[in-house]
């Protein structure tokens, strides 16, 4: 198998989910979930993600799909197809798994993974992100984690407006 194929492997479907779930909690690993839209891959995405690894064996990232970040961000983004961003955060070594969500929130993604520790940006309170009900019902965590200050996507996307 080459690495192309590593890389894509990492992008599970919403059918093939429950049969890798049952396989990782079989093996009593730690799963950590985290979502976002990670439209244009940096320096801040790489820090936040490879400290929300660290808190668990699993990470899997719940990625909005096109249409969804289209709703949440306006009508020209996202910079980068879905599938672009899907390969390029599957490319991570810390980034066990890549599953795509349509919805506005990751809640039903949520409910369906069951992850042991929650992970999103500390400009969020714990008890205000989506899926905290479901987490911490189950014994689980909820983390915050801060930003890499300088870094971010509107702005990245501003930058390249302001040479023009």
């Amino acid at each position: 198998m080459n690495r192309s194929d590593i890389i894509t492997q990492k992008i599970i479907s919403l059918e093939e989910l429950p049969k890798k779930l049952a396989y990782w909690k079989f093996k009593n690993k730690k799963i950590v979930f985290t979502n976002g839209c990670f439209d244009i891959l940096h320096l801040g995405h790489v820090d936040y993600l490879s400290k929300a690894a660290g808190y668990g064996d699993i990470l899997v990232v719940g990625l909005n799909t096109d249409a969804s970040v289209q709703r949440l961000k306006g009508p020209s983004r996202p910079v980068n197809d879905q599938t672009a961003r899907a390969r390029l955060m599957a490319s991570l070594f810390f980034i066990t798994a890549v599953v795509f969500f349509d919805e506005e929130t990751p809640y039903e993604l949520i409910k369906t993974i069951q992850p042991d520790v929650l992970v999103k940006g500390s400009d969020y309170k714990a008890e205000d992100i989506v899926g905290y009900d479901i987490v911490k019902e189950k014994g689980g965590e909820v983390v915050t984690i801060d930003f890499l200050e300088g870094y971010s996507t509107s702005g990245i996307i501003q930058k390249l407006r302001d040479i023009e």
